[in-house]
Formats: C-alpha cells, sequence, structure tokens
C-alpha cells in the first residue's frame, strides 16, 4: 500500500517529492499531450523549487531508457511467454506498448531523476505552517 512518505508514492503519484501534498504538473494526465512537460515552478505547500536548472530533466532521458526497457521487458513477457504470439507479434506488442506509455514513461522517468535529488521531509511542512501563523 502506498502511503504518504514513501519515495514509490512520489514517484507513482507525481506529487511533490518533499511534502507529498500537491502534483508536480500543472496537468495531472499525462495523456494530455499539450500540458506533458508543463510543471508548477514551485510546490505551493512547501516552496521547493522543482525545475532546480534549466537543464534539469535532461538526466531524466537515461532514467527513461531503463524505464521504457522495463515496460518492454513486461511487453515482452506477456505477449510472447504467457500467450504465445510468434516472434513478429510480440516485437509489434513490444513497439505498441512503448509508444501507448510514452507519456506515462517520460513522467515516470521525471519523477524518478527528482526524487533522485529531492527527499520527503515531515519537517518541512510543520516548519512552512508555523511560519504562516506566526506571520
Amino acid at each position: 500500500m502506498l502511503k504518504k512518505g514513501d519515495k514509490l508514492y512520489s514517484i507513482l503519484t507525481g506529487s511533490c517529492p518533499k511534502c507529498h501534498m500537491e502534483s508536480m504538473y500543472e496537468n495531472r494526465n499525462p495523456y494530455n499531450l499539450g500540458s506533458l512537460f508543463k510543471m508548477h515552478e514551485r510546490c505551493s505547500h512547501c516552496g521547493t523549487k522543482y525545475k532546480m536548472e534549466p537543464s534539469f530533466f535532461y538526466g531524466a532521458m537515461y532514467v527513461s531508457y531503463a524505464v521504457g526497457i522495463a515496460f518492454a521487458v513486461a511487453a515482452f513477457v506477456i505477449s510472447f511467454l504467457l500467450l504465445g504470439a510468434t516472434l513478429l507479434q510480440t516485437f509489434i506488442s513490444i513497439i505498441g506498448t512503448l509508444i501507448v506509455f510514452l507519456p506515462v514513461i517520460i513522467r515516470l522517468s521525471r519523477n524518478i531523476w527528482i526524487n533522485f535529488f529531492i527527499h520527503y521531509d515531515r519537517e518541512v511542512l510543520t516548519q512552512r505552517r508555523a511560519s504562516r501563523s506566526a506571520s
């Protein structure tokens, strides 16, 4: 079961890696291709800046390779080993899987990449709330 505070929660939901309170993306649906890459500048709850430097998410390209391989292997296992498809049918199913899940792979890769550098901090929320109430 996923719960706030787990890295996997932030990776799979696309939520802020520091507080897990809001989505990093302007539109949570990765299949809305017009806003696939549009992210909030900062988290409105904890103030975490998502785009730490101009080319920060270039590193996610390397992660997307590994995530794409995982999806391709899953498609191979399902089509070839479980369903008994021919090699050509299996190849087509792998290509189809990668095309259909491309937006998901892109988002997962970005989520994994940012979670390498920013870690969950339960105290950041209490500090932020305390500073707001003191003002």
